[in-house]
């Protein structure tokens, strides 16, 4: 029986819980699937991807209306998909064949099952080990519905790898995978039909952003809210069958109706590891299960489900692993997530009902994209920021700010800051025309202004380096990420 001093099951963040203090130990990673998990593979990195070239075709559309002579004449979908997929399977490969390369670790490419204590039976023979890391992910949720088995529907898994754009598009679900694959897919010219059992999209989210989001993707799609799915069949087409007696026909059909954790397909209780109400493992803050030597992360145990989230707990797991005598535990109570269809929404800490429901006195500021000047520009009328805030805050905090040097190098000498160092050291010297260009180019960079007001915000409250790489966690993919990883580079 194969015994090892680490075993990790799962390749996503699992994945990067190894590192240079365990070269002295026996490590195995079970993964049945792609290394690098759901958000290299199907998930996160090329969705966002896809959004991008989303965004670009419907800018096309809609530049006419600001005065720019632009049309949109059709994309070329297998170019898309293969400029993606053509980055991110490498990426994957590389990652399983390094792993194989290291004379330490061992690479079951099988699902693992749990037997006993600290025991999983990989393809049909028993592995134990001193230790268990689970980060088996989660998976899509498949409704019951009358006929749907019998079908080659999509998910969230196959969907962007897709032969062909379809013509028309029918999704099941409003949650954020509905929102972001609508979007995407209606904006490269696709005829898309939602079909969503609630009467707003985006379950959870804040009342105010729940219609605002589905007032706009009633604008610009078919949506049908409060109806189900009665039937499905499949000859060629789709052929849908409505609760409410009408009928819909399709060329794909996208199952988008939630995720669920893996803990169950691992058959935990076995090894005498909790699962929660809703599937999800159960830890301690140090992500400790309640079975000795056995910890979890990621989307097995969170409900979140955000890459960061699970990047930041393998780094804890990496330290509880090899420092037992000073444990470092997790903190989820300030989670951002976001959900990338148009517009975007991005949020962080509870919902207003939330707060209510709670009894949590509060108070509410909302303020329109339309009523400031960069909001006149984009022409936006359905963007918004809302802040819910203590009213027991006190405004005139001792602040003091720390490591400002180390923390404006991080924010990028390639950007804003650099910029404004360039002007600074130049202010006398009658700069060349190359670095004027230089450093107007900096300090008017992409996303400049969204970088450095973060780090305007964490020096303001007087955070360190370490505070502000490790404290708090960044929306994937997006620019203030970069910071993140300056951050964590120093």
């Amino acid at each position: 029986m194969p015994h090892h001093d680490l075993l990790i099951i799962g390749a996503g963040s699992g994945n990067s819980v190894i590192g240079p203090a365990h070269d002295d130990w026996d490590v195995a990673i079970a993964e049945p699937w792609a290394f690098g998990g759901t958000c290299l593979n199907r998930g996160c990195i090329p969705s966002k991807m896809l959004v991008h070239v989303a965004d670009l075709a419907l800018s096309a559309r809609r530049a006419p209306d600001l005065g720019v002579h632009t049309s949109f004449n059709g994309v070329d979908w297998p170019a898309i998909r293969d400029r993606i997929f053509g980055r991110i399977d490498p990426i994957a490969s590389s990652g399983l064949e390094y792993r194989r390369s290291l004379a330490n670790v061992t690479v079951y490419e099988h699902s693992a099952r749990f037997t006993g204590e600290r025991t999983v039976e990989l393809d049909g023979r028993e592995v134990t080990a001193d230790r268990i890391v689970v980060a088996a992910g989660a998976r899509t949720v498949v409704p019951d519905v009358p006929g749907l088995a019998e079908t080659p529907f999509r998910t969230s898994d196959d969907v962007m790898r897709l032969d062909e754009l379809p013509e028309r598009l029918v999704i099941l679900g409003g949650g954020f995978i509905a929102a972001e694959m609508a979007h995407v897919f209606d904006g490269l010219g696709s005829r898309v039909t939602i079909v969503h059992r609630g009467d707003l999209m985006l379950r959870g989210a804040d009342e105010d952003v729940r219609r605002c989001i589905t007032d706009v993707y009633l604008d610009r799609m078919d949506v049908r809210l409060e109806t189900t799915v009665s039937d499905v069949s499949h000859d060629g087409t789709y052929d849908i069958q409505l609760s409410d007696g009408s009928s819909l026909q399709a060329d794909q059909l996208l199952v988008a109706t939630g995720r669920r954790p893996n803990g169950d397909l691992l058959e935990v209780e076995r090894a005498g590891i909790t699962l929660g109400d809703r599937g999800y493992i159960t830890t301690d803050e140090h992500l400790r299960t309640s079975a000795h030597g056995i910890w979890a992360l990621g989307d097995v145990t969170n409900p979140r489900q955000l890459k960061h989230t699970d990047n930041a707990e393998a780094r804890i797991i990496t330290n509880n692993l090899t420092n037992p005598e000073e444990l470092r535990s997790v903190d989820r109570r300030f989670v951002p997530h976001a959900v990338f269809g148009h517009p975007q929404i991005g949020s962080v800490g509870q919902t207003q009902k939330e707060l209510i429901d709670s009894g949590c006195p509060h108070i509410v500021a909302t303020r329109h994209y339309s009523d400031t000047a960069y909001g006149w520009a984009m022409e936006d009328s359905t963007g918004f920021a809302k802040v819910l805030a203590d009213p027991a805050t006190h405004p005139e905090a001792d602040i003091r700010c720390a490591l400002l040097h180390r923390l404006a190098v991080a924010a990028g000498g390639q950007g804003m800051v650099g910029g404004q160092m360039i002007d600074l050291a130049t202010e006398h010297a009658g700069p060349d025309v190359g670095t004027i260009t230089r450093m107007q180019r900096l300090k008017t960079g992409p996303q400049a202004p969204t970088l450095v007001q973060q780090l305007i915000q964490g020096m303001a409250a007087g955070m360190t380096v370490d505070q502000m790489a490790h404290d708090q966690l960044y929306i994937h993919p997006a620019m203030p990420e970069l910071v993140e990883q300056a951050l964590l580079d120093l």
